[in-house]
């Protein structure tokens, strides 16, 4: 005999306790912890099932209703550092690190320019002169 399915142990718990036992009596029985059977108790009553709560992050990201305008601005004018992006993103309500729209754009194949104008000049100058 193996372990039971984790959602059938939720269920059995469930309805031990429904039977008329405490919680702690369920969870000596079911050598699980109190806690896991208030948490059962709480979620049977609260959304009426047992099954667990889907982990992580949604799928997507907060920038996937925006590609269309990324994809335009990144293409049309591909002179945009991600700061420049993150600043006018905020402008259209979006707050996101610049690391974030990086990935996105990669995820897009998109590439964009490394360095604002002052920095990227002032650099080539030196390797000239050196």
């Amino acid at each position: 005999m193996g372990k039971p399915h984790p959602i059938e142990l939720r269920a059995r718990v469930v309805a031990f306790v429904e039977e008329g036992y405490s919680n702690r009596e369920a969870a000596r029985h079911f050598r699980v912890s109190p806690r896991f059977v208030n948490n059962m108790m709480i979620l049977q009553r609260s959304s009426g099932s047992l099954a667990p709560a889907r982990q992580g992050h949604p799928p997507g990201s907060k920038l996937s209703v925006h590609s269309q305008w990324i994809s335009e601005r990144v293409s049309g004018q591909g002179e945009v550092t991600l700061d420049e992006l993150c600043v006018e993103l905020a402008g259209r309500g979006v707050e996101v690190h610049r690391a974030t729209v990086g990935r996105f754009l990669h995820r897009l194949g998109l590439s964009n320019k490394k360095k604002p104008k002052g920095k990227r000049t002032a650099q080539a100058r030196d390797r000239q002169g050196a």
